[in-house]
């Protein structure tokens, strides 16, 4: 009998096991049982081939519709030219010097065909794929998983396709046998829950689509339980030290700011700034993610909560991810502020602070003056990168922490934080995004955050129009782009133009893919070609921060017309004149960056424009992903649709640490019933025991699906 912690080269064989390894890095019982179908066919249903992805490694059951050979013209060898359809859309497979196969191919006979999506003359293909044909004389014993009703059909890879992994799934389950479940009976009582064993054998090798279904739920309690305690653990550790309160005071800096605004605030600011004074004047540390559109008034809203914090005699820090956002998150506040933030300057307010800037890149002159202001308590707000949170780093007294774009940061700079206050107290932290999430996906990925949302736009903000430019398409259009950047140039305005790469560096990369475009090789080209005679700057994050800054003002001083820039625009810069992008290689990126990109433009009074260049085919789920982009404006909207058009499980970071992903089965959009249900006991079992001793199951199970790693970068997406 086999266990699921038992090493798989005893129950396969060597081979096949180094394979499994290698090929999927599964190498015990429970890796291979948790490496879930990724979709189930039924016997005579077909693959809808729309929407496959150039480059992913695909396994689609199809019929073949037709089958001819031709010889190769550049050396003597045979093309077996094979076309399979499902029925609405056709997939056309090339064997290379196998003509023998020939026999096999019978156009009208149904199987799996499986390897990797490649692109000729315009038109996706699999090249030597693998095939399983389904064959009625062939013997029962052979196929048994794919003679079923239901057919498992496995995330797959070269080598190793979909019925090599259900075999080796059926050998390991004819020897199972698991000794504990650990989720206690009551709770599986109480949810109406299959125990795992029974959960293990319906999710590959279901008897009906109802044990199927009852499979799947159990096996994403098991995930959603396993993340929403590893969160209600950090809630309980989180509370146990206390804040000070920081309430409003009447006739300080934030009236005096309020009075100065020559804007209205939105409602949503207005409600959520209430939140937060709220949290602010409590003694619970406050713990509350602000999220909004790129433009929505977030930073303001921060602001009035600095500003809070500084009339009660504490101080506030605002980190930032980068050095070019610090010291543009460090102008705008001194800009907002007036003589409010010149404390110590000639002209400054009665009661003026002081903001400061603390990056690690500063001369010892100023880095020595800057940590003065900060340990004297001289700076009411303090700006910088994750600098601010080192060690040699003093506060007089740290009230309050804004975190700008939490994703860049990692949990061991989130814990530092709350270690940061006087005494046994911790700061307040409020933690700010412009990637706008559904509130589902903000209470599994964001666990230990309250969560607010502007939603409103600023009266003012104007209008973004985005196209896709497919170019593989429609090479005329190449042309037509740098035309559109001369002709926004020529009305007195900027434009942006965004590479994937830097180009000092070898591509990440390592498909057969071309590497993504460079901003160290486009802005030559440009310079010289289409865009000649315009004034070109460059920036990347590699370059030296004076630099840096240097091009940032030179732009935002209308002294550049063109900045060619890798993502390091993507959050915080702030140039009203700038009213085109061309984001090059747009299928490199994600939907909410793209969308976090363009937010760059349309700042002022005059539309914005973003072109979105891409190589992608039609057809493919990348170009599905840039119509989503080019089809709305609204953050949230795309986010659920960023979610619905990719794995979901990346969100917790397996594409991004190399592991395998947390979230196989739990959607967080399609299962909030469990999420909230989860959410609830977890938070009861926590509260009653928060080191689980009474559930030694749970909390193995803790560390089976959410291990240390994992359960970090919940912190940091």
């Amino acid at each position: 009998m086999a266990g699921l912690r038992d090493k798989l080269p005893l129950l396969l064989g060597a081979k096949t096991a180094k394979a499994l390894a290698t090929s999927l890095n599964i190498e015990t019982v429970s890796d291979l049982l948790r490496h879930y179908p990724r979709r189930y066919a039924e016997r005579g249903e077909l693959t809808d081939i729309h929407g496959l992805e150039l480059g992913e490694h695909a396994t689609v059951l199809a019929r073949i519709e037709k089958v001819s050979k031709r010889r190769m013209k550049a050396r003597n060898g045979t093309i077996l030219d094979m076309v399979i359809t499902d029925g609405k859309r056709r997939l056309t497979c090339a064997f290379f010097n196998q003509a023998w196969r020939e026999k096999d191919l019978v156009p009208g006979k149904t199987g799996l065909f499986a390897g990797k999506v490649s692109a000729f003359r315009d038109t996706l293909q699999l090249t030597n794929p693998e095939y399983e044909l389904f064959e009625a004389d062939r013997a029962e014993e052979a196929m048994d998983d794919f003679l079923a009703a239901i057919i498992p059909v496995y995330p797959a890879a070269q080598g190793m396709p979909t019925w090599s992994i259900a075999k080796c799934v059926r050998q390991v389950l004819d020897v199972l046998e698991v000794d504990d479940d650990p989720m206690p009976a009551e709770l599986r009582r109480l949810h109406r829950l299959s125990d795992l064993d029974n959960a293990l054998r319906g999710i590959h090798r279901p008897e009906n689509w109802a044990h199927l279904e009852a499979s799947k739920k159990r096996l994403k309690w098991d995930e959603a339980m396993a993340v929403q305690l590893i969160f209600a653990q950090r809630r309980h550790s989180a509370i146990s030290r206390p804040a000070k309160a920081n309430p409003h005071v009447g006739g300080g800096l934030l009236d005096a700011f309020d009075k100065r605004l020559p804007f209205d605030l939105t409602a949503g600011q207005r409600g959520i700034g209430d939140e937060i004074a709220a949290d602010l004047a409590s003694e619970h540390p406050m713990n509350r993610l602000l999220q909004g559109e790129v433009g929505s008034g977030k930073t303001v809203v921060a602001l009035r909560a600095m500003l809070q914090v500084v009339d009660n005699g504490r101080q506030a820090a605002m980190l930032a991810p980068t050095e070019v956002l610090a010291a543009q998150h460090a102008r705008s506040l001194r800009e907002m502020l007036g003589d409010l933030g010149q404390a110590g300057e000639l002209g400054a307010a009665e009661n003026a602070t002081r903001v400061t800037l603390l990056t690690g890149s500063m001369g010892a002159k100023e880095r020595k003056k800057s940590l003065l202001e900060i340990v004297s308590g001289e700076a009411g707000i303090v700006v910088g990168t994750h600098a601010l949170i080192q060690d040699h780093v003093e506060f007089a007294d740290l009230g309050l922490a804004v975190v700008d774009e939490q994703h860049r940061f990692g949990v061991e700079q989130r814990d530092a934080l709350r270690t940061r206050g006087s005494g046994d107290t911790s700061p307040h932290v409020l933690v700010m995004t412009a990637t706008p999430i559904p509130r589902t996906v903000a209470m599994t990925v964001y666990g230990d955050l309250e969560v607010s949302a502007l939603r409103e736009m600023p009266v003012g903000r104007s209008p973004i129009s985005t196209t896709v430019v497919p170019v593989a398409e429609k090479p005329a259009w190449f042309d037509r782009i740098w035309q559109r950047v001369r002709e926004e140039v020529g009305k007195g305005h900027q434009a942006y133009v965004v590479c994937p790469r830097i180009g000092d560096e070898p591509p990440s990369d390592k498909s057969d893919k071309r590497p993504p475009l460079a901003v160290l090789d486009v802005a030559p080209e440009l310079e010289n070609g289409p865009l000649r005679g315009l004034k070109i700057g460059v920036l990347h994050g590699r370059m030296p921060p004076d630099d840096k800054d240097a091009v940032m003002r030179a732009f935002s001083a209308g002294n550049l017309d063109v900045l060619v820039a890798t993502t390091v625009i993507e959050v915080g810069v702030n140039v009203p004149n700038a009213t085109a992008m061309v984001i090059m290689d747009a299928d490199r990126f994600g939907v909410s960056q793209l969308h976090q990109l363009r937010g760059r433009v349309g700042r002022g009074s005059v539309p914005g424009l973003c072109l979105l260049v891409t190589e992608a085919l039609d057809g493919t789920a990348t170009r599905e992903r840039l119509a989503a982009v080019e089809s709305t404006t609204d953050g949230f909207e795309l986010s659920r649709l960023d979610l619905e058009l990719r794995r979901e499980g990346d969100i917790l970071g397996a594409a991004q640490s190399g592991k395998r992903s947390t979230l196989k089965l739990l959607s967080l959009l399609r299962d909030e019933d469990v999420i909230a249900a989860s959410r609830a006991l977890a938070q009861e079992l926590v509260t009653q025991d928060p080191d689980l001793t009474k559930y030694r199951g749970l909390a193995q199970m803790v560390a089976d699906v959410v291990d240390v790693e994992r359960a970090e970068y919940l912190e940091k997406s």
